[in-house]
C-alpha cells in the first residue's frame, strides 16, 4: 500500500510541475510574465474615478526615472473586467476598494496600502530588498 501512495505523490508532483511550465509560472497567474524581470505596483480600484487611483498615478508620473531604475512597472486592476478580477483574486484584494500593492520580482507581495504610496516609500522599500541591493552592486 505504501508504494501506491508514493506512486500517487510522484504522479501528482509531476502533474503540478508540468502545469507550471518552463518558467515555473502557474497558469492563470496574471503577474507571471513579470516574475524575475520586473517589480510590479498593482493599483486596484472599483472604478476609474477613484480619487486615490488618480493620486497614485500622479505621484508615479513625477517619479518615472526612479521607477525605471528599479525595474518597477505599474499594472491596474480597475473595474469588474476579467483581468481586473483575476489580479485582485491573485493578491486577495477586495473588489470595492482602492489598494496599492508592491509585488517583488519573486512574485510575492511586499507592501500593501489602502492609500496611495508615496514614491519615496516605494523606492526605500525596494532599495532595502536583497535582490535590489545585489542589482545596485552590479551596476
Amino acid at each position: 500500500m505504501a508504494w501506491k501512495a508514493a506512486s500517487l505523490i510522484v504522479a501528482l508532483t509531476a502533474a503540478v510541475l508540468a502545469a507550471a511550465g518552463p518558467a515555473g509560472a502557474v497558469e492563470g497567474d496574471p503577474l507571471a510574465a513579470y516574475r524575475w524581470k520586473s517589480r510590479v505596483l498593482v493599483l486596484a480600484a472599483s472604478d476609474a474615478g477613484d480619487f486615490r487611483l488618480a493620486a497614485q498615478r500622479q505621484a508615479l508620473a513625477s517619479a518615472r526615472t526612479g521607477a525605471s531604475e528599479r525595474d518597477l512597472v505599474t499594472v491596474e486592476a480597475v473595474g469588474k473586467g476579467a483581468d481586473a478580477v483575476a489580479l485582485r483574486r491573485r493578491l486577495g484584494l477586495p473588489g470595492d476598494a482602492f489598494r496599492a500593492v508592491l509585488v517583488g520580482k519573486d512574485g510575492g507581495a511586499k507592501l500593501t496600502s489602502e492609500e496611495p504610496i508615496p514614491p519615496q516609500r516605494l523606492f526605500s522599500t525596494i532599495d532595502a530588498m536583497p535582490m535590489r541591493q545585489d542589482e545596485a552592486k552590479r551596476r
